[in-house]
């Protein structure tokens, strides 16, 4: 009786990725900067989790004759925030080819500390109860970055010229997005306002 072969078992994979929502597939895939790396790089951060809300934001800056893109995902678990970014890195060199280089953090959402809307409101003497304005400022905060605004102190005597040293106040800058109904559109806004409400409840929880 021949010995029989023994071959050993491969050790189980890890658990599937989960898969993105529609609704972020497209919104990455309109942005239109390299999508499926994009979508991937998402996803591995993601890891089993399910996305609960998203916004992506496409941004494109002028650096001399070049023109730079950058993305940038938020989405929102049921105990994480994922930040996604990805940036051209392009080399005028000849022979050298251009790269693009994706990042993602994980942020705990007990760590989030604030999310601040600040809203952009032209002709604010004609401003429209319930409208909000036409553009955005997103930012959150997770205190990653910090930035100290110093300033001369003062005292209440108007004749006082004496050194009181300096008074400010630390602010968690982390990450900033611009959202414009003008330049992106009117669902875009919306879009970033519910995520923007759907992030704030959930630190708050």
């Amino acid at each position: 009786m021949g010995s029989t072969s023994s071959h050993s078992t491969p050790r189980s994979a890890a658990a599937p990725l989960s898969q993105l929502p529609v609704d972020l597939t497209k919104a990455i895939e309109r942005a239109g900067y390299y999508p499926a790396l994009v979508a991937d790089v998402v996803r591995a951060a993601l890891g089993t989790e399910e996305v609960v809300s998203h916004l992506v934001h496409q941004e494109t800056t002028f650096d001399h004759d070049v023109v730079r893109r950058h993305i940038t995902v938020l989405a929102l678990t049921g105990s994480r925030l994922v930040i996604a970014h990805a940036d051209d890195h392009t080399d005028e060199r000849p022979g050298h080819e251009d790269v693009a280089t994706a990042t993602t953090e994980s942020v705990p959402l007990s760590a989030v500390r604030g999310v601040m809307i600040t809203h952009v409101v032209a002709r604010p003497e004609e401003y429209e109860p319930g409208s909000l304005g036409r553009e955005i400022t997103l930012t959150l905060g997770w205190g990653a970055v910090s930035r100290i605004d110093l300033m001369p102190a003062s005292c209440a005597d108007p004749d006082c010229d004496a050194d009181h040293g300096y008074e400010g106040s630390v602010a968690s800058d982390d990450i900033s997005l611009r959202i414009s109904a003008d330049a992106e559109g009117e669902a875009a806004l919306q879009h970033a306002l519910a995520f923007a409400r759907e992030l704030s409840a959930s630190i708050g929880s």
